[in-house]
């Protein structure tokens, strides 16, 4: 029984960690958001209470063709602040 609880125990505190381990750019400045993607390249970062997404440099190649770093708008501890995230480019057709 001990062994059952030890695993269990370890289960729960494996699963804590994951969930700390994406940076929520609700509790971030814009500016310390745009600073940890220039810096990682690209960073998962919890956006709401379930959502997420992957964010890019705007240079850089952390996008596989055709997907390019497009804007985006993600909420901040002060305010909404602007980055980018991998996106097909919409095709340019003629009027």
């Amino acid at each position: 029984m001990p062994r059952i609880a030890f695993c269990a125990a370890a289960m729960i505190v494996a699963a804590t960690n994951f969930a700390d381990a994406r940076p929520d750019t609700r509790e971030m400045t814009c500016a310390q958001t745009q600073a940890l993607i220039q810096s990682r390249h690209a960073v998962v970062l919890t956006t709401g209470a379930n959502t997420y997404e992957r964010y890019v440099r705007q240079f850089g190649n952390e996008c596989d063709a055709p997907y390019v770093p497009m804007v985006d708008y993600i909420p901040a501890s002060d305010g909404r602040c602007m980055v980018y995230r991998c996106e097909e480019p919409a095709p340019m057709v003629p009027d």
